[in-house]
């Protein structure tokens, strides 16, 4: 099948979600500088890293498709983990805590358009060896908080409130509306 957009973004998840829906893609990842800015709120800055992964891409015959997501609790982006003892820390921080999953889509085609998606996110209170045991699967390591919701860290999610999918990496709804604005339609 021919490609109806290319995916800035060599996240599995994504592919999967977009897969999900029936949208043709052509893969094309962006690497960035993902350092937050001095003072920048974490909406704004998953909004500007999805805008330049977007932009990035030099493309006039394809709209390009970018994402970002971050994991934020009390105002502080919790990216992937460095290491084992920075994925301990931010789970530990996460245990028995509501934090907000913020995913920001960005489009260019005939125009740039974005949407953000915010999620709360609720964990149940978590135990050191159930931390230490998820860290041993190797989920976590790759993770924005060191926890996939789509797979084993689903067992610490107590409530959602938001999408489910933006959590994973893509909000469905959010992304088949600025599609269908550029005149990619799912049905």
């Amino acid at each position: 099948m021919t490609a109806q957009i290319i995916l800035a973004s060599a996240s599995p998840r994504r592919r999967e979600l977009l897969g999900q829906i029936g949208i043709q893609y052509h893969v094309s990842p962006v690497n960035l500088d993902e350092t937050p800015l001095p003072d920048e709120q974490p909406a704004v800055y998953v909004q500007r890293i999805a805008a330049e992964k977007s932009a990035a891409i030099r493309n006039n015959l394809l709209p390009v498709l970018a994402a970002d997501t971050t994991v934020v609790l009390d105002d502080v982006i919790f990216g992937k983990p460095e290491d084992k003892h920075h994925a301990l820390r931010m789970l530990r921080q996460l245990s028995g805590r509501t934090h907000q999953v913020y995913t920001a889509v960005s489009l260019r085609g005939l125009e740039h358009r974005q949407v953000l998606s915010a999620t709360e996110v609720t964990f149940k209170k978590l135990s050191d060896q159930e931390i230490i045991a998820y860290w041993a699967t190797g989920e976590p390591k790759d993770k924005a908080g060191a926890y996939a919701i789509q797979g084993l860290g689903a067992m610490f999610v107590e409530t959602i409130k938001g999408s489910f999918s933006g959590v994973v990496g893509l909000p469905i709804f959010e992304t088949v509306e600025i599609l269908a604005k550029e005149g990619i339609t799912i049905l």
